[in-house]
C-alpha cells in the first residue's frame, strides 16, 4: 500500500535533481531554447559525458525530456514552472543565506560601486519600452536569440560586441540582458559599452523570467 512516505520520497527526487549547481546551469540554458548535449556541454564547460550524466538525473526527475534528431539527442524543459521553482530557491537563498548575499555582492561588485550601474527592473523596462526611451541589447548566442527574445531587441553576442558598436544607438539608454539574474554576459557588456561612452545598464532578470511572466516575446 502506498504511504505518505512513498509520496514524499518521490517528491524528493525533484529536490535531489536540483541539488547540483551544474544541473541548475543546464536548466537555465534549456530555458533559452532546446539544445543538443554537445551544445549544453559547450555552454556549461563540462565534458559531453558529464553533461549527459547530469541530464539523466534531470530526466529521471521529470524536469527535462529528450527526443532524437538524427544522431543527436535534443533536450528541452518539461515544464516552464521549473523556472518558478528555481526563482523561489533563489529568493529563499538570498533572504536566508548570508553566503548567497556575499557571493551576489562579489559577482556584481561594480554595480555596488557605481549607482549608475544599478540594474533595470521589469517595471522600469516595460515603461522604457512603452515610451521608446530604452533600447534592448540581447548578448546571448545567436541560436538562443533566434529561439526567442524580447521585442525589438538587437542581438550582438558578447564575443562580437567589439566589432558591432556601430549598430547600437547613442541617443537612448541601452539595457543589456542575457540568460537570467546571475548571467555575467550582460554585466560584461555593460562594462565594455560604458568604456566606449554608451549609456547602458543591465536588466535585473533575463529572457526566461520575462517569458515566464507572460510578457511579449518574439
Amino acid at each position: 500500500m502506498t504511504s505518505q512516505q512513498d509520496l514524499l520520497d518521490t517528491l524528493a527526487l525533484v529536490g535531489k535533481a536540483l541539488g547540483n549547481g551544474h544541473r541548475l546551469a543546464l536548466l537555465e540554458r534549456l530555458a533559452q531554447s532546446d539544445a543538443a548535449v554537445e551544445v549544453l556541454a559547450d555552454t556549461s564547460g563540462l565534458t559531453v559525458a558529464n553533461t549527459s550524466q547530469h541530464l539523466q538525473h534531470l530526466r529521471r526527475a521529470g524536469l527535462v525530456t529528450a527526443t532524437r534528431s538524427g544522431k543527436q539527442m535534443i533536450y528541452r524543459l518539461t515544464d516552464a514552472r521549473t523556472l518558478t521553482l528555481i526563482e523561489l530557491m533563489r529568493q529563499i537563498a538570498y533572504t536566508n543565506l548570508a553566503e548567497m548575499e556575499r557571493l551576489v555582492g562579489q559577482l556584481f561588485a561594480d554595480d555596488n560601486a557605481d549607482e549608475a550601474l544599478d540594474p533595470v527592473s521589469r517595471d522600469m523596462l516595460l515603461q522604457g519600452l512603452k515610451t521608446g526611451s530604452l533600447a534592448l541589447l540581447d548578448v546571448r548566442p545567436a541560436d538562443e536569440f533566434q529561439a526567442g527574445h524580447l521585442p525589438d531587441a538587437i542581438n550582438i553576442p558578447i564575443d562580437q560586441l567589439e566589432q558591432m558598436f556601430n549598430l547600437l544607438p547613442k541617443d537612448r539608454e541601452i539595457v543589456a540582458y542575457c540568460r537570467g539574474p546571475y548571467c555575467a554576459l550582460s554585466h560584461e557588456a555593460v562594462k565594455r559599452l560604458r568604456e566606449k561612452g554608451f549609456r547602458v545598464r543591465r536588466f535585473a532578470e533575463g529572457y526566461p523570467e520575462w517569458k515566464a511572466a507572460g510578457l511579449p516575446v518574439m
